[in-house]
């Protein structure tokens, strides 16, 4: 296969999986805006707030002991790009759900990465069984450039969503449009339905 395959040239199966404008790899490319962050086990937490019942705080240690899951979805990034069947172990997002008892009027949820960034995204998706945070890909450890060493993610949605370098996740009743929001992507990010800009609705 070729670095990038059209859907046209696709067998009609495979094409089915493929959200219209996408392109379909093999790779996995290397996308994200600004450094890759330093990780320190020591001092790396997970902090969980907003409009919950429970607010808490896990230690890499602590974070590492939570049940885990796997989960094979297919990944979409905004650039036009598709991978199928990637393959993720980590902490299925239900246990953060469970842990943190958000309360019955939280509508979203803002992945807090490193340097600030932050993604919003509908708590809909959040819900859904393919949800989770990474440790792994694909049989391996995440490595630094992919989100190591915990990243969000929402696979039904465009993959920003799924944020890298994760160290929070707070629970709103209100929508908190993150970085790339504010600056010219859709609030929601469905591929299906080519939600990659503002006023694509």
């Amino acid at each position: 296969m070729k670095f990038f395959t059209k859907r046209a040239d696709l067998p009609a199966e495979t094409a089915a999986r493929v959200p219209p404008g996408q392109y379909l790899t093999q790779k996995w490319p290397v996308l994200h805006y600004g450094p890759v962050p330093p990780f320190n086990p020591k001092t790396w937490d997970l902090r969980v707030f907003g409009n919950v019942e429970n607010e808490f705080k896990l230690n890499w240690e602590e974070f590492q002991k939570l049940d885990q899951t796997t989960v094979t979805a297919d990944m979409h990034c905004v650039t036009t790009w598709s991978r199928l069947d990637q393959h993720w172990e980590g902490i299925p997002f239900s246990k953060i759900i469970e842990l943190a008892k958000p309360k019955a009027d939280s509508k979203f949820v803002i992945a807090h990465s490193e340097y600030g960034f932050t993604a919003n995204t509908p708590l809909e998706y959040c819900l859904r069984d393919d949800c989770l945070i990474a440790l792994r890909a694909n049989g391996e450890p995440l490595t630094a450039e992919h989100g190591s060493p915990a990243r969000l993610v929402v696979p039904r949605l465009y993959a920003w969503k799924s944020a890298k370098w994760l160290r929070g996740i707070e629970f709103s009743d209100t929508d908190k449009p993150g970085f790339w929001e504010r600056n010219g992507y859709h609030n929601t990010g469905d591929p299906w339905k080519e939600q990659r800009y503002w006023g694509d609705d």
